[in-house]
């Protein structure tokens, strides 16, 4: 299946920043920071930890923006993409430190604990990023169904929508939130950019 073409927004991004105009930096933070942040922050649990890797992700589109190809996907696919992959680095180096300031300098953690840990952040990351791209009827139902614990049918009342409608968005949000999971670690990036290496 071929990817469509980024935004005309992603492309002229790109060249702005690549042009150095530090408005366009401006404009990508006010834009994503909040992504940025709120993925970080669920893949470390750790405030400073996540300001940290939105100061990094910047800095990085910042100083690359070459490195961005609209052919892989969009400029959020792409900064997520990045996100993810400086949360992770963050996330091995953590485990390393705790597991050596625990057992002493040369020891090392058990790697496939720290790989267990790494896809437990990566499929709620991922699940986040879902849900925050999703459309937002299927976002507002399943806000409604999960967090405020309404059935389908209060769903509908409450949307203003047919009880067929309320199932319908359920599912089809269910149906996107069920790849949170779905790829292997080797293909958590965020969906419509690359993949994580």
């Amino acid at each position: 299946m071929a990817k469509e073409t980024a935004p005309r927004w992603d492309r002229r991004m790109q060249q702005r920043l690549a042009r150095g105009e530090a408005a366009a930096l401006g404009e990508l933070y006010d834009r994503f920071a909040a992504l940025v942040h709120s993925q970080a922050y669920r893949m470390l649990d750790d405030e400073d930890a996540a300001d940290l890797v939105t100061r990094e992700v910047f800095a990085q589109a910042w100083e690359n923006p070459e490195a961005y190809d609209p052919k892989q996907g969009s400029m959020r696919s792409w900064i997520a993409k990045l996100t993810h992959s400086r949360s992770v680095q963050r996330l091995r180096r953590a485990a390393a430190f705790s597991y050596a300031a625990e057992h002493g300098e040369d020891a090392a953690p058990d790697p496939e604990e720290v790989e267990r840990r790494v896809r437990c952040a990566t499929a709620a990351a991922r699940a986040d990023y879902i849900v925050s791209s999703m459309p937002a009827p299927l976002r507002q139902a399943l806000k409604l169904a999960y967090i405020h614990r309404r059935d389908y049918r209060q769903t509908a009342a409450d949307l203003g929508v047919t009880e067929d409608e309320a199932r319908r968005r359920l599912r089809l949000g269910l149906q996107l939130l069920s790849t949170a999971n779905a790829r292997p670690l080797d293909g958590a990036s965020p969906p419509g950019y690359g993949r994580v290496r």
